[in-house]
């Protein structure tokens, strides 16, 4: 079955460089995880004023204040049939601060009737993303967040373009270190920079069957509205 980022760029995906299909070309049919282990040589935040919109994220595990160097850096990617049917793929992320784990975790679906990836954040999908994907020239892939929507209970609106985070992730293969790069810039349109991240890492595999996936990689809650 092809995967989700198969669907949604169609031929382009062939123009990805062979490291970065492999790396996403997976689905709940293989039964198999990606696991990136390396180093985030910068991780940044924006002005001071940005510290407390990012410490509110810590609850849900979609932002944190803290920075650094050569911060120690991890990545797990499942593939499973969330309660919905919905063929999805977990993003986990940890970043191992001398004195705390932080966490910016995330779950993506494709939304056929959209025709758009559907970034879920945080461990409650109450906050929905949707996702442009496209090819860079070195083979890499870009994703440009787009429109945002609030979803909790009964309460859910679109976030207006001023409030919203914009993030905007290159990830690529480097030839010649053997490596996976990332760089990540998220953005407020009135504030400029909030936060973001780069490195390297490296890539293992692992066979995993859907009743084996963690229960850290999984939302607490499911959303439907996509």
């Amino acid at each position: 079955m092809p995967s989700i980022y198969q669907q949604q760029l169609g031929a382009d995906f062939a123009k990805l460089h062979p490291r970065i299909q492999e790396r996403l070309a997976f689905s709940s049919h293989d039964h198999r995880a990606f696991v990136g282990e390396g180093v985030m040589e910068c991780v940044w935040h924006g002005p001071f004023f940005t510290r407390p919109f990012l410490r509110a994220g810590l609850g849900r595990q979609i932002t944190f204040p803290e920075t650094g160097q050569n911060v120690p850096f991890r990545i797990e990617n499942y593939a499973y049939l969330d309660p919905l049917g919905r063929e999805t793929v977990t993003w986990i992320r940890r970043f191992h601060f001398p004195e705390h784990t932080r966490c910016f975790d995330a779950t993506m679906v494709r939304s056929a009737a959209r025709q758009t990836i559907v970034d879920y954040l945080g461990t409650h999908q109450h906050v929905a993303v949707d996702i442009a994907m496209a090819v860079t020239a070195r083979g890499g892939l870009r994703l440009r967040a787009g429109a945002q929507r609030f979803r909790e209970g009964w309460v859910a609106f679109r976030l207006p373009n001023v409030f919203a985070a914009l993030a905007d992730v290159e990830e690529w293969y480097d030839e010649a270190a053997a490596c996976y790069r990332i760089e990540v810039v998220v953005r407020n349109p009135l504030i400029g920079k909030l936060f973001g991240y780069n490195g390297s890492f490296q890539s293992s595999w692992r066979e995993v069957a859907p009743e084996q996936i963690p229960a850290y990689a999984l939302p607490l809650r499911y959303e439907a509205r996509e």
